[in-house]
């Protein structure tokens, strides 16, 4: 059998129909055969110098495409030349439109697209997890916000929410026994955000994580004096930083967090959209 030619036309990467092809090709004892991957064909120019390359080869043309241009194009140079091309992509795209009643966005990309923004997703939680609880200070000037508050004010919870949104953290707690991390006055104002939360809910929260703990009641951690006392010792550094602080008392994980967005975004400071 002579040689022939695989060739794999894509507006994408081009993958999936590489691996449609082998799929297709294991099924038969070949060997003499070559896979042409040609990606990101956004352009009747180069679609057609590809067709033109292809009908000179005893070739096959796999192609997933969602310009219907491009695809009319594709059946009328095949038709022409007596070339045998697969079209990967138009028929299921058709019965996913026939059983939703949907229309498809029919652009270019999607599933690198989708790719992209999981894979932020992933690398933003594990920043949030990393950069966790002040645990290194050197992720602060990497951070798209950094989140100040006293314990009990939510700074995990909405660490990782906002890290689901492809946005990432650097938490660090404020404590009157512990000298913040420097980097923290370096990170500019409009990167930081201060949480605080009431002392009658902050003693509630408290006493309820000493009873979760199976310790007594009566613990300074939980003492109106204690908790005036972070209250104060933090609100001194959020307004020495300059930075916006949000009381979280009365605002669901959520709330607060799209607080913080609109926040970066009217600060100029770029959300990937999840």
């Amino acid at each position: 059998m002579d040689r022939f030619f695989v060739y794999i036309i894509s507006d994408s990467l081009g993958e999936t129909g590489e691996q449609v092809a082998k799929a297709a090709i294991s099924q038969f004892e070949v060997d003499n055969y070559e896979i042409k991957r040609f990606p990101f064909v956004l352009n009747l120019k180069f679609l057609s110098e590809i067709l033109e390359d292809a009908k000179t080869q005893n070739s096959v043309i796999f192609y997933t495409l969602v310009d219907k241009e491009f695809v009319e194009y594709i059946k009328e140079f095949s038709q022409e030349h007596n070339m045998i091309t697969v079209d990967l992509l138009s028929p299921l795209i058709k019965s996913i439109e026939k059983a939703t009643g949907l229309p498809p966005a029919l652009e270019p990309g999607m599933i690198r697209k989708l790719d992209e923004t999981y894979f932020k997703r992933v690398e933003a939680i594990e920043f949030a997890v990393k950069y966790d609880d002040g645990k290194d200070p050197r992720g602060l000037l990497k951070a798209d916000v950094v989140i100040l508050g006293i314990s009990r004010t939510s700074k995990t919870p909405l660490s990782m929410y906002l890290a689901n949104k492809n946005i990432k953290v650097a938490n660090v707690p404020l404590v009157p026994e512990s000298i913040p991390p420097k980097e923290i006055y370096d990170v500019p104002a409009k990167r930081v955000i201060g949480l605080t939360n009431s002392p009658m809910k902050l003693n509630e929260i408290r006493e309820e994580r000493l009873k979760a703990l199976g310790l007594p009641k009566g613990s300074s951690y939980a003492s109106m004096e204690r908790i005036l006392d972070e209250i104060d010792y933090a609100e001194k550094i959020m307004k020495k930083i300059g930075c916006p602080i949000i009381d979280v008392s009365t605002k669901a994980i959520e709330e607060t967090a799209e607080i913080i967005i609109s926040l970066l975004k009217k600060n100029g400071i770029k959300i990937l959209k999840d």
